[in-house]
């Protein structure tokens, strides 16, 4: 991927450059395969689009290394001249969202907010908000976190997920009875999916102790991915009326009671 990387620059194709080199920095970040020349040259920073650096930063994220170090931060620092010289350059408010989860993974979330910020300069889209409350969520301010959940609904009222974060979100204060109606709304939007089906039922059993609703979470339990399952298998048996064992424990692991606070969805996690 390294020497595709470089004959992509060679041939002009620029976008495909900064992929590749994404993809090679995500499996070694605390390799400076950005320092090479190419990568800072003027041919490639005036033509790389912004899509294609913000897929880039995306695979840098892809293999789940920690990019929170000092030496990690150094070695990504042509990535962070680049992102600045490319929204310069160009502002693509989807774009820029997307590059500043790098920036936020990186424990840079001062430049991740900023960046958001510019973002919203230059035309206000649902997503900005989406990682703006990732941000927030990342340095534990959860009200922030409700907030920007909040606005990026009010550009999208149409979005099941983002009820579905709010729901979390007051289930994880301990308003049960939000949690139901914000997942209640959710799921009319959206009836088919899983998660979105069991995260009703279980903060509805939380709040009013609803045998149907707990019986709906058992059917849909095996299908919901690990930790959210667990998260909602606690919360619904928290209610303290409710019988655990027609969990299977082979699918759902021992209950851990963790209350408010659980592990949010992976989909959440990812933003």
């Amino acid at each position: 991927m390294l020497a595709r990387a470089y004959l992509s620059f060679v041939d002009g194709d620029m976008d495909e450059a900064a992929m590749s080199l994404g993809a090679v920095t995500g499996y070694q970040p605390d390799v400076p395969w950005a320092s090479a020349p190419w990568f800072g040259d003027e041919r490639f920073l005036g033509a790389v689009t912004p899509a294609a650096v913000a897929e880039a930063t995306m695979r840098i994220n892809d293999y789940d290394r920690d990019l929170d170090t000092d030496t990690v931060r150094e070695c990504l620092a042509p990535w962070f001249q680049a992102i600045e010289a490319v929204c310069d350059r160009h502002a693509d408010p989807d774009a820029m969202a997307r590059m500043a989860i790098l920036l936020r993974v990186c424990g840079r979330t001062d430049a991740s907010f900023a960046l958001c910020d510019q973002a919203d300069a230059v035309r206000r889209v649902p997503f900005t908000e989406v990682v703006r409350a990732g941000t927030w969520r990342h340095i534990g301010n959860r009200a922030e976190t409700a907030a920007a959940f909040r606005r990026a609904l009010a550009l999208d009222p149409a979005n099941w997920s983002l009820h579905l974060d709010l729901a979390d979100l007051a289930a994880e204060k301990g308003d049960f009875a939000e949690a139901a109606a914000l997942a209640t709304r959710g799921e009319k939007l959206e009836p088919d999916d899983v998660t979105m089906r069991a995260a009703a039922a279980a903060y509805r059993a939380r709040s009013t102790g609803s045998v149907a609703d707990l019986n709906t979470l058992t059917e849909l339990t095996p299908k919901v991915p690990e930790p959210y399952r667990q998260t909602l298998i606690d919360y619904a048996y928290a209610h303290g009326t409710q019988d655990i064992s027609r969990f299977d424990v082979r699918e759902s692991g021992a209950v851990s009671k963790a209350g408010p606070g659980c592990p949010p969805r992976p989909s959440i996690q990812a933003r």
